[in-house]
């Protein structure tokens, strides 16, 4: 759908995308945005289960603008099986290092999308804001949620001045995932520094998640998940390759699913993945010439992360971003709970009507592993700014039991499921 008219950037990626789940007949929408380099698939699991689970609502993942960069030609091919994971694997990776694969991936240089320097928080909350305005067509109730930076991102829209009228006006309800925006903002020297490093000779707009320059924390990401859940018991192509940073390379010849849950479990993962880690399972599997993953006490199955990240079944969409702006997660730290503050002024941030959401605004925090007890603190706050009574909050803090993608892929137990359902039913029972 049509997005905000960013200036600079070309009409064709002046867009944002809806991933819909649930019955078209549902008026009550659950909108989620995802976190740091996470795409609309992530949620579709999670999804699907809550609208199995209540009725009327209906569950819309943003996919935003960035993804509109992505190549997804062989990753949907191979979603279809019309691809081996070895062209999959060439197309995206094994080309860099061996010239002899003609047909490959093209990575998009820094250079041809300098606009992107500008997608920030106006642009990502102009963007939301018109999915929010979609939702509300519907006539029922909107729930705005987010994950990780999302949660940040659920703040600036609540707290956002759309002349002179705060987003969460048009709320029934906030749902924070493991992420939230606290109530101290970075300097304004810090804000002016960050634009200055944007805006420097060949500085790429992108974000490297994990320290893994763009788009390849992505492509590791899709193809590995991918090829975890397609054909998870074939040798990894990709712990051979060499392109693989060291330190999620198993010690010992791994399958595809040994290689996946080996890189993100928390017992093998590197810290520098914290933030794409999740419960898989007990680790590399004993037995084998070739291991396999060893999945039991799981709290989330690897196979459903694997769907989360892969989005299988979907064309066109994963559930990773290949390209995340670095100019949204500078601006994410100047929201401040949405109060006005000097980096707000220098990063263009309009997150300042913190003291004027609905007092009947329900809200539920959840902290996991990243976030804690923080994201529910700063929900406290944002609450206690508006005189939002306390009994309006559900806040539920596991952090010592909970990675920070678990919340979102825990099955079948699942205590932010279990949480999220009857806030959802509180919000259609207050009519």
């Amino acid at each position: 759908m049509d997005g905000f008219a960013a200036p600079g950037t070309p009409a064709q990626y002046n867009k944002v995308g809806i991933l819909k789940v649930g019955p078209s007949s549902a008026k009550n929408v659950l909108v989620l945005e995802p976190g740091t380099s996470a795409g609309s698939a992530y949620f579709v699991p999670l999804a699907k289960w809550i609208v199995s689970r209540t009725n009327g609502w209906q569950v819309w993942s943003v996919e935003r603008r960035e993804n509109l960069l992505e190549d997804q030609s062989e990753l949907d091919l191979y979603k279809e099986h019309k691809v081996t994971t070895t062209q999959l694997f060439n197309y995206y990776l094994g080309y860099l290092k061996d010239p002899s694969i003609a047909h490959h991936f093209q990575s998009i240089p820094s250079s041809s999308v300098e606009f992107a320097s500008q997608w920030g928080m106006n642009v990502a909350v102009q963007d939301l804001h018109a999915v929010i305005e979609a939702a509300k067509k519907l006539g029922g109730h909107v729930v705005l949620g987010g994950h990780s930076l999302g949660g940040s991102m659920v703040t600036a829209y609540a707290t956002w001045n759309f002349g002179g009228r705060a987003g969460a006006a048009d709320l029934a309800g906030l749902v924070y995932i493991d992420g939230a925006s606290g109530p101290t903002p970075v300097s304004a020297q810090t804000a002016t520094q960050d634009l200055q490093a944007l805006d420097a000779p060949g500085a790429s707009p992108w974000l490297s998640f994990g320290g893994i320059s763009a788009p390849y924390a992505g492509l590791f990401e899709a193809t590995g998940s991918a090829s975890a859940l397609l054909e998870p018991n074939a040798p990894s192509l990709g712990q051979t390759s060499g392109l693989l940073p060291s330190d999620i390379v198993p010690p010992v010849p791994v399958t595809n699913v040994g290689q996946y849950g080996y890189a993100l479990n928390p017992a093998t993962s590197p810290p520098s993945l914290v933030a794409a880690q999740a419960h898989l399972g007990q680790g590399i599997a004993s037995i084998g010439p070739v291991h396999g993953w060893n999945s039991s006490g799981a709290l989330t199955p690897i196979d459903r992360f694997a769907t989360m990240f892969s989005g299988a079944g979907i064309q066109g969409v994963d559930g990773t971003e290949w390209y995340f702006p670095q100019r949204l997660t500078d601006d994410a730290g100047a929201v401040a709970d949405g109060n006005a503050n000097p980096a707000q002024s220098v990063l263009g941030v309009d997150a300042t009507m913190g003291h004027a959401l609905p007092k009947n605004l329900l809200i539920y925090a959840f902290g996991a592993h990243l976030g804690g007890q923080t994201v529910l603190d700063a929900a406290k706050v944002l609450a206690r700014q508006s005189d939002i009574p306390m009994d309006n909050l559900t806040l539920v803090n596991r952090q010592s039991t909970y990675a920070h993608n678990d919340p979102a892929g825990a099955y079948p137990n699942n205590v932010f499921f279990q949480d999220l359902v009857p806030f959802l039913e509180k919000v259609t029972s207050r009519g």
